[in-house]
């Protein structure tokens, strides 16, 4: 459904390490800068992307929105929850766990990166 999702960021290189780090939890490669400055993490399925505002006003986050990152498992999830821990991000939401509903069981692990994007760590489990 989605090409690309791309993220203001208010310091660039320590938003790096972050993702770096959370997304290699994931299994991602580190990200790769463009002749623009942006960083970019790619997938077999879409590109996640982090930019200092282009416009030059403050990176904000927006409330009520979370990107989410497709987990193989439970311990993945668990993985980039405490990468994200140990690289500038600060837990949200519940501790990573399991919550379940009529629609889908999902394993969830919630941070907000240094600049206070709100990401997840998503894994589906069997209903």
């Amino acid at each position: 459904m989605f090409s690309h999702v791309m993220l203001g960021v208010e310091d660039l290189e320590k938003s790096k390490v972050f993702y770096d780090a959370v997304l290699g939890a994931l299994g991602y490669s580190e990200g790769v800068m463009d002749p623009k400055g942006r960083y970019f993490y790619f997938s077999p399925t879409g590109v996640f992307g982090i930019t200092m505002p282009i416009n030059g006003e403050p990176a904000t986050h927006g409330n009520g929105s979370t990107i989410g990152f497709a987990a193989s498992s439970p311990e993945l999830a668990d993985a980039f929850h405490e990468a994200g821990i140990e690289n500038g991000g600060t837990t949200c939401e519940e501790p990573p766990g399991v919550r379940e509903s009529s629609i889908a069981n999902l394993y969830l692990a919630y941070l907000r990166d240094p600049s206070g994007n709100k990401i997840c760590a998503t894994h589906r489990l069997p209903n």
